[in-house]
């Protein structure tokens, strides 16, 4: 703003700043009479130097949690704070009366089921413990531990003897043959265990891991409950190692929902784990045997079905030897995910494309690895930039948001049961399902499966490779959001080109 004097009198002369290289703001520049200011769009977040845009990351994380509250399973606390959630499934248990209710449902459906929830549970968990400080910048570490707890609570009660756990409630047909409220449910909700003649070491150590993860994030703050955690991880993981099989092999509806193909990934991820939870050489000693017996080939990708990308990761930073173990990760995993030298293709909008059903959940679980493995310092600022670059298509950066309640123009008829129903007491049923409205509900936070090859797209609720939302969906997308977060408050955020 310019100042002329008059016969001793000052005259502001308003200079319209926004009309010159847009008053240097990113994105809005609005003039005032003696000032101007910068503005973002909707979902993010005017940065220090006043004039760069970035996405409101504390939000996401607020909102990402408020999801998994919307998936609880059970009865729910007294400061619940998703208003059309209730009670449900109280009366889940094991063949012999053993209370299983709570823990989280796996999709927009009902069911619960320790694979993809132990999955879900340690990439949280680990995303947390490598960055706390984002979580404590947006206000969210106490909901954050209540996430975790969640799911922690529910898996002592599934492993209520040494070498059995409960890795199934619900009947894949009788719970799709369902659209409506998880608080009316009516249908029989059986439960399925594995244990030593018909072993599952897939999900028993996966289920190790999340508890062993969740120990380390209660070990200051509750170490009888972190203790506790311990105890099971340590019987499960053992039970996994002498048993072997697969659990989808010993429960028979698991293979139509979760089929799993390996179990060493989940064995060497637990001995991570386990070490990092009580510091025993010998889980360090049992996951680099692993390691070293394994194919060195590529993951297809870091998710519930394969957790190599993740142990790989683990054992370089638990043994701190970046140079022998960085090429696992990078030259087997992460330099495929990149554009032109990488396999994988990219949408014209700038999404790495692995698969039509849920790529957004491959593409920033894959950030999520790229994020942590550069706090080790491998490429920091070439995994740091893809990374934002991939979350940040998540949230909006295309035109859209994915993220259901957040953001320009976000999904508004996720495949989820529970948010598709009105008010009580109306009914809800598959007339709800086919309706072209939007949801009643805002399932706040719930990542959807995400765009097409080519950016294609349709919010509709039955369009379930694009608009389903899972609790492992979320997870490494929650982690990948905590990452970037981090990089703010130490200042170490990727800029743009």
């Amino acid at each position: 703003m310019n100042k002329q004097y008059t016969k001793g009198l000052a005259v502001k002369a308003d200079i319209d700043e926004c009309i010159t290289s847009n008053g240097g703001c990113e994105q809005n520049c609005t003039n005032t009479l003696g000032s101007f200011v910068c503005a973002c769009q909707k979902g993010m977040v005017l940065q220090r130097d006043g004039l760069s845009c970035a996405y409101d990351y504390d939000e996401v994380l607020r909102l990402s949690l408020l999801f998994y509250e919307a998936q609880r399973s059970g009865m729910l606390p007294a400061d619940n704070r998703v208003p059309w959630r209730g009670d449900s499934a109280t009366d889940d248990a094991t063949p012999n009366g053993e209370d299983l209710s709570g823990g989280y449902y796996d999709a927009g459906d009902h069911l619960k089921l320790g694979l993809p929830m132990a999955y879900s549970a340690s990439v949280l968990a680990w995303g947390f413990i490598e960055f706390e400080n984002a979580y404590e910048a947006a206000g969210q570490v106490d909901n954050m531990l209540a996430c975790l707890k969640w799911f922690s609570d529910y898996f002592i009660k599934c492993h209520a003897q040494e070498h059995e756990f409960y890795a199934q409630v619900g009947l894949k047909q009788s719970d799709h043959d369902y659209w409506g409220r998880a608080e009316e449910m009516t249908m029989e909700r059986p439960a399925f265990k594995v244990n030593e003649t018909n072993p599952g070491t897939d999900v028993v150590c996966a289920t190790a891991a999340a508890m062993a993860a969740i120990s380390v994030v209660f070990k200051d703050r509750d170490p009888f409950y972190a203790a506790t955690l311990v105890t099971h991880a340590e019987q499960l993981y053992e039970f996994g190692d002498n048993f072997r099989g697969y659990y989808s092999n010993s429960i028979v509806d698991a293979a139509e929902l979760y089929k799993s193909i390996s179990y060493m990934d989940d064995l060497c991820f637990a001995a991570c784990w386990l070490y990092y939870a009580t510091n025993k050489p010998t889980y360090l000693t049992q996951a680099i045997d692993i390691l070293n017996s394994e194919p060195t080939g590529r993951p297809y990708s870091f998710g519930w079905g394969d957790v190599t990308a993740g142990y790989r990761l683990l054992v370089l930073k638990l043994t701190g030897d970046t140079r022998t173990y960085k090429g696992l990760i990078i030259d087997k995993f992460l330099t495929e995910w990149q554009p032109v030298i990488g396999d994988l293709p990219y949408s014209p909008n700038g999404m790495v494309f692995r698969h039509e059903w849920g790529s957004l959940r491959y593409s920033t679980s894959t950030a999520f690895i790229a994020l942590s493995l550069a706090e080790a310092g491998p490429k920091r600022t070439l995994y740091r930039k893809w990374a934002k670059g991939q979350v940040d298509i998540a949230m909006g950066s295309t035109g859209r948001s994915f993220v259901v309640g957040f953001g320009s123009n976000p999904p508004t008829q996720p495949h989820h049961r529970g948010s598709s129903c009105p008010d009580l007491p109306a009914s809800c049923d598959w007339p709800e399902y086919r309706s072209t409205d939007p949801n009643p509900k805002t399932l706040y936070g719930a990542l959807v499966g995400g765009p097409g090859e080519n950016d294609e797209y349709s919010d509709k609720r039955d369009n379930y490779y694009q608009n389903e939302v899972t609790l492992d969906f979320n997870a490494g997308f929650q982690s990948a959001v905590a990452g970037l977060r981090h990089l703010q408050l130490i200042g170490e955020y990727p800029g743009a080109d």
